[in-house]
């Protein structure tokens, strides 16, 4: 499986991009916003990032939606799959590996240890 980028339309979506270009990593950019994102995958994300740093809590969509108050899981991944939106992007997909934001330090290790 090659590298994923669940993407958005913000600035930090834009420097992991070149991020990846600048070193000729292929990659494949998903428009989260447009066609959102499986409960499979976004299990796997949360299995590698952890729950609690899939949603972008300074943003105030999160701070006015019901995720933001509640501690199941089913209803915050529930809640970023209908509003993917809520989500830290970019999301990152390495195989099992993953990173929620911009990560440019985890991404360079991979590189380092070939992991890409």
């Amino acid at each position: 499986m090659g590298l994923q980028i669940y993407a958005g339309k913000g600035f930090d979506t834009q420097k992991a991009e070149r991020f990846f270009k600048e070193r000729r990593i292929s990659y494949q950019r998903v428009d989260v916003l447009k066609y959102g994102i499986g409960r499979r995958e976004l299990e796997s994300v949360a299995a590698a990032v952890g729950l609690d740093h899939l949603a972008d809590k300074d943003s105030k969509a999160f701070r006015e939606s019901v995720i933001a108050y509640t501690q199941s899981r089913d209803t915050i991944l529930n809640g970023l799959m209908e509003k993917p939106q809520l989500l830290r992007l970019p999301i990152v997909r390495n195989g099992r590996l993953a990173t929620a934001g911009y990560c440019p330090d985890v991404w360079e290790k991979w590189i380092t240890e070939k992991k890409i």
